[in-house]
């Protein structure tokens, strides 16, 4: 059975995401709650407070064991990026792109 949890528009670049998702991903979800507590990134806070939410989805909703659930998949897409402008010399401005991501994930049962 799979469990999944979505977050949409977060103010986080999806590279950056990436990199924390990449570590945590096929991992069992302890390990994951473990890396993701002691990770000192942004995207370490936003993707445990996620997980934390599809582990209440499998409990929940699907009666699932937490101790055999598995992050089977964790995926970061590009969201719309906020279009900002900054004021520069002799009345010029420069464009500033702020990035937003979507992530989704999927916790599965898997064997001890």
């Amino acid at each position: 059975m799979e469990t999944r949890a979505y977050l949409k528009g977060t103010r986080l670049s999806p590279q950056k995401a990436g990199l924390v998702a990449d570590a945590i991903r096929g991992k069992s979800v302890q390990d994951a709650m473990d890396f993701l507590g002691f990770n000192k990134q942004k995207g370490a806070a936003v993707i445990k407070k996620l997980l934390e939410s599809a582990i209440a989805n499998a409990e929940h909703n699907d009666k699932a064991d937490i101790d055999l659930l598995l992050v089977k998949s964790i995926i970061v897409n590009q969201g719309m990026r906020l279009k900002r402008m900054k004021p520069r010399a002799r009345g010029r401005a420069d464009r500033i792109i702020k990035p937003t991501c979507h992530i989704e994930i999927i916790l599965s049962e898997g064997s001890k």
